[in-house]
């Protein structure tokens, strides 16, 4: 028998304010599906708005998205500083403004909790987070007790070396949509490789690219390494990843109220599987085939993602990325994405509870049913989402997110 699919509660007082950028796309689809749900629109607040005002105020009983402040120019100039946002220098003022206005927004029934967004947009404290929860990931040198520091690329360089890493990914610590990361490889006679989407100006000016390529001279490497280390830098060891149709495939599973509810293969040839940059959705169902003929359980994957999401318990949805090994056996979390939720048109995984909703709808239903406190009746096969045991007051965590682990 199919397990019963989440439906929204009907809560006539619940009213939805998202914090948002009013054009983009993520808060159209948000807005689509509170509307789908039987409620109001909800109260867009936008970020301009936010960074000029410093801050904004939220009634006790509404329930407040944070969403990607991404994708608008005026906005990313308040962040950065920046004139220009093709420009991926200024990562850690964007950190540092963004950080600042989460914590600007005051009252409402919060479903992002700033602290989990904190963690979320710092590479280094997210990993140093899964790997004391058992949550497994890379090889770091750069997060956890004794982190080293990364002043540039002769720091790599000496890590690479020290921790016996021919093939790692340097990546921003507070970046996103793969902005500035490198998959660099190290070969016999001193040859260098990295594969990323920045573009290398002439006068050493970096700049995000939709066009991978890659740079072979150590120079150029060093360039971009050393423009990037003052923002703060991550490293994480390249775990070879398995392969669908040829190509390198990862998955990006959205976890909502504590479960698995969507999730889709990416694959490239490139080690950059990105949709944006030129990544391509693969097949679901050749990937559980895969895991199942490998003697491994489609279900252990997807704990794993949702293990990372109970890192993040006051937080209603993130996008985990899965890293699975070459043979499919066995996955690590390569990152979790606080706005990793954008797959329009996707609907959720079979037994989820998600069927035939969005990610948007499933985060609805599940703030809703969170917001109005009865019993969740209608669950999949892991169980109903843990419901925050206390009330929902002003500014408070609207839910209890993680579901206990055997």
């Amino acid at each position: 028998m199919s397990a019963p699919t989440m439906r929204p509660a009907r809560v006539p007082s619940a009213r939805f304010a998202v914090v948002g950028n009013p054009e983009n796309r993520r808060v159209t689809l948000f807005a689509e599906a509170v509307r789908a749900a039987g409620l109001p629109a909800p109260r867009v607040v936008a970020w301009s708005d936010v960074l000029r005002a410093g801050g904004a105020e939220f009634d006790a009983a509404e329930l407040v998205r944070v969403d990607s402040p991404g994708e608008n120019a005026d906005v990313d100039r308040l962040l950065r500083g920046t004139q220009d946002p093709t420009r991926v220098e200024g990562s850690a003022r964007w950190y540092a403004g963004f950080t600042a206005a989460l914590r600007s927004l005051r009252g409402g029934i919060r479903l992002d909790d700033p602290d989990d967004l904190a963690v979320l947009f710092d590479k280094r404290r997210c990993h140093a987070v899964l790997d004391a929860a058992g949550v497994p990931v890379p090889a770091s040198p750069t997060s956890g007790p004794g982190a080293a520091p990364i002043r540039g690329w002769d720091d790599v360089r000496a890590l690479m070396r020290e921790h016996r890493m021919p093939r790692l990914f340097v990546k921003p610590a507070h970046g996103s949509s793969a902005s500035g990361v490198l998959a660099v490889e190290s070969g016999g006679g001193g040859r260098l490789r990295a594969t990323t989407s920045v573009e290398l100006a002439a006068d050493g000016r970096l700049f995000n690219s939709l066009r991978v390529r890659r740079y072979e001279r150590e120079r150029d490497i060093a360039a971009i390494v050393d423009a990037l280390a003052p923002d703060g830098l991550h490293l994480e060891r390249w775990l070879p990843k398995a392969s669908q149709q040829g190509r390198a495939a990862d998955l990006r599973v959205v976890v909502v109220a504590g479960r698995a509810t969507h999730a889709v293969v990416r694959t490239s040839r490139w080690p950059l599987t990105n949709l944006h940059l030129g990544g391509s959705r693969g097949d679901l169902d050749t990937a559980r085939r895969a895991v199942e003929a490998a003697g491994a359980r489609w279900a252990d994957l997807l704990d794993v993602c949702e293990r990372a999401a109970a890192c993040f318990p006051g937080t209603l949805c993130v996008g985990v990325d899965l890293l699975p090994a070459v043979g499919w056996r066995s996955a690590a979390v390569g990152e979790v994405n606080a706005f990793g939720d954008l797959l329009p048109r996707l609907t959720g995984l079979p037994g989820s509870g998600a069927e035939g909703l969005d990610t948007y709808a499933a985060q609805v239903t599940a703030a809703l049913r969170t917001y109005d406190g009865r019993p969740d009746e209608d669950h999949g096969p892991h169980g109903p989402p843990q419901h925050h045991p206390h009330g929902k007051r002003t500014g408070t965590r609207a839910h209890a997110l993680a579901r206990p682990h055997q």
